[in-house]
C-alpha cells in the first residue's frame, strides 16, 4: 500500500478543450425524443402490467408467502398489545382534534385496515397521532368556535352551547380536511414527489414536533384543571391560551386535579417497571389498562355526580355510514390540509425508514405517499381525522414481536370488537385520564430538547435550525410554523451555499485546492481561479459576479522572477513574456465543477462576465463543466461565431496551460503538449506567467 502511495504516472498529452474532446471521443448528439419517452412509458406487457399491480396493492406481494410458523405467533401478540394502546389513544387524540372521543376510535380502525392493504412498512403503527390531532384542532376551533353554537336557555336565563349541533359541524370540517389532505398525498404520490421529504432536515422536524407537543400539552391543561378557557386563534394564540389558563386556576376542580395527578403517576410508574423489568417480561405490561381501572372506579365512585369530574359521555355502539365531504368547506381548508399531508408522511416515512434499515427491507417513498392518501381520503369518507405514525405504538408493535403488516391489521380488529360491543363501557372514563395519557406519551418528545447542546458541539447552524423552527411552530401554531420553519431552512441552504474561494495550485501537482485552506498551495501567477460553492442560478446570479469582481480588484497576483523553463525537470517548455503589472489578473478561470445546471440567467452571467472582463484585455475561459451545463450553454445561447468550445476545458489544469502558453492568443494546438503526473506538473513556481 505505501509502495502504491509513492508511484508516480505520465501522461503525455496536447491541451485539451471541449472541442478537441467532442471531437476524440466522437460525442454523439442523437437522444431519445420525448416522443420516444412516452411511448416507452405506456408500453403494455405482461411482466409490466403484473409489476404494476404488485407495486399498486403491494400486500398481494407479500401475503401469499406469510410464514404462520415464523410471524403469526409474533404479529398477534403484537396486534392486541397495539390495539389496546390505540383505543385510549384514539380517544385522548379525538379530545385534542376537537372531536368526539368515538371519532378517535374510527380513526383507529378504518385508516389502520388500508395502510394495510397498501402500505410497504413492516413495522410501523399508523392511526391517531398526537402532532396531526392538534393541527386539526387547531382548524376545527378556527371554523367552528364555541361561539357559534351559543343558545339561550330560558331556564337559566342564560345562554348555553349547543353542544350537539357543534360536534356534528366539527366532525363535518374534521373530516374535510383530512379528505383533502389524503388527495393532497395520493397526488404527491402518483407523480414520484416522495422524495419531497428529505427537504425536511431531522433537526427541523424534531424542532417541529417539540413545538407541536408544547401546543398539545397546553391544550390538555383544561381536561387536568377541570377549567374551561377560551379557545385562541391565529399568531401567539398559544401566549393568550396559557394566559387564560393562569387566570383561571383558581377555579379548578380539585376532583379533576386529584384524577390527573394520580393517573400520571401510575402511567409513570408503569412505565418505569416496564422499562426496568423489559428484559425479563415476554410482553411489556400493557399500561393502558389504567383506562379499564379509571373507568371502574369512575363509575363506582360516581365521579361526575360527586366531584364533577368531566367523563367522555356517550360512545356509540356500531361503525358510521359512508358520508360525503362537505365540498364548500375545501376552499377554507386547502392550507391546513396540505400541511397536514407533509407532516403526516414526513413523520411515517422516516420511522418505516428507520426500521426498514434495521431489518433489511425496502419502503417505497411513492408508494408510502399512496397509502397514507388513501388511508386519509377513505377515512375522511367514514368521518375519520387525519392519522400518521405513532412513535410509541409502532416500538411497541416492533418490541412485542411484530414481523408484518398483519400486526397492524390485527390491532384494527381489536379496535373493531371494541366500537361494536364494549365502547359504551367506557363512558363514565374521566378526560382527565385521557389528558394524562397524552401529557406521559409526549415525555420522549419533551426529551428532545437535549438535542440543542448535542447540535452546538456537532452543527451550530442546525441548532440554529432547531430552535428557530420550535420557536417559530410555538408562536405561530404547527401549520404556520411548519410553513416559517421550511422557509428558515431553506434560507439557511441558500446562505451555506454561497460561499466563493480562490484555488492555487499544490506544487508539481495538476491538483487545485483553495488557497485559505492549504498553507503550501500557492496561486498561479496571473491567473485567478475562481470557484462557487454552489450551482450558478437567478438567486445568486448577482452575489456570484460581485464576488468573482472583489476577489479580481482586491488581490495582487504573484509575479515573481521565474526560472527558465526549458531546463524545468518534468514540465512542458513554454516561452512566455513576463508581464510587470500584477494589481489584476490577466486570466480567469472559472471552476464550475459545483455546478450541477444554469438557468437562462446564469448563461447571462458567465456571457456577462466575459464580455466584460474581455473588454480590459482578461481572459474568462471555463473549467469542469458538466455534460448538462455544456448543454445549457448551448440552449441558452452562449456560443457563437467567435465564442466556441475552445474556451471550454475539461479540468482547471488544462484551462492553466491554456491561459499560461498565451494559446488564447496564438490558437496553436500542436505547439503544447504536456507531460503530467505526480511530480510532474505546471506549477505556478516553475512556469512564467504568459502576459
Amino acid at each position: 500500500m505505501e509502495e502504491r502511495r509513492r508511484m508516480t504516472y505520465n501522461v503525455n498529452r496536447k491541451v485539451l478543450d471541449e472541442g478537441d474532446l467532442d471531437e476524440m471521443g466522437e460525442k454523439t448528439h442523437t437522444k431519445t425524443s420525448l416522443c420516444d419517452k412516452i411511448k416507452g412509458s405506456m408500453s403494455c406487457s405482461g411482466p409490466r402490467v403484473k409489476s404494476c399491480l404488485l407495486g399498486a396493492f403491494p400486500v398481494a406481494s407479500w401475503l401469499p408467502r406469510y410464514s404462520f410458523r415464523e410471524d403469526a405467533l409474533g404479529d398477534l401478540v403484537s396486534g392486541i398489545s397495539v390495539g389496546i394502546m390505540q383505543l385510549p389513544q384514539g380517544m385522548a387524540y379525538a379530545l385534542l382534534a376537537s372531536v368526539p372521543p368515538v371519532f378517535g376510535l374510527y380513526s383507529s380502525f378504518y385508516p389502520v385496515l388500508i395502510y394495510f392493504i397498501f402500505g410497504t412498512s413492516k413495522h410501523i403503527s399508523v392511526g391517531t397521532y398526537a402532532v396531526m390531532s392538534v393541527m386539526i384542532g387547531g382548524v376545527v376551533d378556527r371554523l367552528a368556535p364555541d361561539s357559534n353554537f351559543e343558545i339561550w336557555d330560558n331556564v337559566t336565563n342564560s345562554s348555553i352551547i349547543d353542544s350537539v349541533a357543534r360536534d356534528q359541524e366539527r366532525v363535518r370540517i374534521a373530516a374535510a380536511v383530512t379528505f383533502l389532505s389524503g388527495l393532497f398525498q395520493i397526488l404527491l404520490g402518483l407523480v414520484q414527489f416522495g422524495f419531497v421529504v428529505t427537504y425536511l432536515s431531522e433537526p427541523l422536524v424534531r424542532a417541529y414536533t417539540t413545538g407541536a407537543a408544547i401546543h398539545v400539552i397546553v391544550s390538555q391543561l383544561k381536561y387536568a384543571f377541570g377549567i374551561n378557557p377560551k379557545r385562541y386563534s391565529g399568531p401567539i394564540s398559544l401566549i393568550y391560551t396559557v394566559v387564560e389558563i393562569c387566570y383561571l386556576l383558581p377555579q379548578t376542580n380539585v376532583g379533576t386535579l386529584v384524577v390527573s395527578i394520580v393517573a400520571i403517576v401510575g402511567l409513570i410508574l408503569a412505565k418505569e417497571l416496564n422499562a426496568y423489568l423489559g428484559k425479563k417480561l415476554p410482553v411489556p405490561l400493557p399500561i393502558e389498562l389504567v383506562v379499564i381501572i379509571a373507568t371502574v372506579i369512575s363509575w363506582q365512585v360516581n365521579l361526575e355526580s360527586r366531584y364533577g369530574v368531566e367523563v367522555v359521555g356517550d360512545i356509540p355502539s356500531g361503525l358510521q355510514p359512508p358520508v360525503a365531504p362537505t365540498l364548500s368547506l375545501f376552499g377554507q381548508v386547502i392550507g391546513d390540509a396540505f400541511a397536514l399531508s407533509v407532516v403526516g408522511y414526513g413523520i411515517a416515512i422516516s420511522l418505516g425508514r428507520i426500521f426498514a434499515l434495521k431489518y433489511g427491507y425496502k419502503v417505497d417513498s411513492n408508494q408510502e405517499l399512496i397509502a397514507l392518501g388513501l388511508s386519509n381520503s377513505i377515512g375522511g369518507v367514514f368521518q375519520c381525522f387525519a392519522i400518521s405514525c405513532s412513535m410509541s405504538r409502532t416500538l411497541v408493535q416492533e418490541s412485542t414481536g411484530g414481523k408484518t403488516q398483519v400486526a397492524g391489521a390485527l390491532s384494527a380488529v381489536v379496535i373493531l370488537f371494541i366500537t361494536l360491543w364494549i365502547g359504551s363501557l367506557f363512558e363514565e372514563l374521566p378526560k382527565a385520564v385521557l389528558a394524562a395519557i397524552i401529557f406521559v406519551n409526549l415525555q420522549g418528545m419533551m426529551k428532545q430538547f437535549m438535542d440543542i447542546p448535542a447540535l452546538w458541539r456537532s452543527n451550530k447552524v442546525d441548532m440554529m435550525i432547531w430552535v428557530v423552527s420550535f420557536i417559530l411552530t410555538v408562536l405561530l401554531n404547527p401549520d404556520l410554523g411548519l410553513a416559517a420553519a421550511i422557509a428558515f431552512s431553506m434560507l439557511t441552504v441558500i446562505f451555506r451555499t454561497q460561499l466563493y474561494s480562490l484555488l492555487g495550485q499544490v506544487a508539481d501537482t495538476d491538483i487545485y485546492k483553495p488557497v485559505e485552506d492549504y498553507g503550501q498551495v500557492r496561486q498561479v501567477p496571473g491567473v485567478l481561479i475562481f470557484r462557487s460553492s454552489a450551482t450558478l442560478y437567478f438567486a445568486n446570479a448577482e452575489m456570484y459576479q460581485e464576488a468573482l469582481g472583489e476577489k479580481a480588484k482586491n488581490k495582487d497576483y504573484p509575479n515573481g522572477e521565474e526560472p527558465n523553463s526549458e531546463h524545468q525537470k518534468d514540465i512542458a517548455t513554454i516561452d512566455v513574456d513576463n508581464d510587470p503589472d500584477t494589481s489584476l489578473p490577466r486570466a480567469i478561470i472559472l471552476d464550475l465543477s459545483p455546478v450541477n445546471f444554469l438557468d437562462t440567467v446564469g448563461v447571462k452571467t458567465i456571457k456577462s462576465i466575459r464580455r466584460d472582463y474581455g473588454e480590459i484585455d482578461i481572459e474568462v475561459v471555463l473549467a469542469c463543466c458538466q455534460s448538462g451545463v455544456v448543454e445549457n450553454l448551448l440552449a441558452g445561447g452562449f456560443f457563437n461565431d467567435k465564442v466556441t468550445k475552445s474556451c471550454l476545458f475539461d479540468t482547471i489544469h488544462d484551462a492553466v496551460l491554456y491561459c499560461l502558453s498565451g494559446r488564447a492568443k496564438h490558437q496553436n494546438d500542436d505547439e503544447y503538449t504536456q507531460e503530467v503526473g505526480a511530480g510532474a506538473h505546471a506549477s505556478s513556481d516553475c512556469v512564467r506567467p504568459p502576459f
